[in-house]
């Protein structure tokens, strides 16, 4: 992967955050807007592989806080995670990031992704 993708809401303030912050950046993305294009099936996989699913599933979200408590409690693993996911993909934590050094991140962080920014400047 050569340039960095973000993945998310287009309607959610902290996609709406990130995404102004890397315009007054200048760092170019590709947007995958999960209401317009669904969640991506292998990268879910790669995003729970890489974060875990405590990291990736918003727990503190509207879309969390409707589920059932029953449909909560069935949320123990990457497998269960990625079944809850792709049936209410407003429940993962937004937004995701697949930088082009192959990092992943869930959430946006200004002074975490201005470190990021300097750190991949000087190498």
């Amino acid at each position: 992967m050569k340039h960095l993708v973000l993945y998310g809401l287009q309607n959610c303030d902290t996609v709406r955050k990130a995404r102004t912050w890397l315009a007054q950046n200048g760092i170019a993305h590709e947007f995958h807007d999960f209401k317009k294009s669904g969640v991506p099936e292998g990268a879910l996989r790669r995003w729970l592989e890489a974060l875990g699913q405590a990291e990736l599933v918003n727990r503190r979200g509207t879309t969390w806080r409707q589920l059932d408590p029953a449909a909560q409690a069935a949320v123990v693993d990457s497998a269960s995670a990625q079944a809850l996911l792709l049936a209410h993909p407003s429940a993962i934590r937004r937004p995701v990031a697949e930088w082009p050094d192959g990092a992943i991140t869930a959430g946006f962080s200004e002074a975490a992704w201005a470190e990021r920014q300097k750190a991949g400047a000087s190498a």
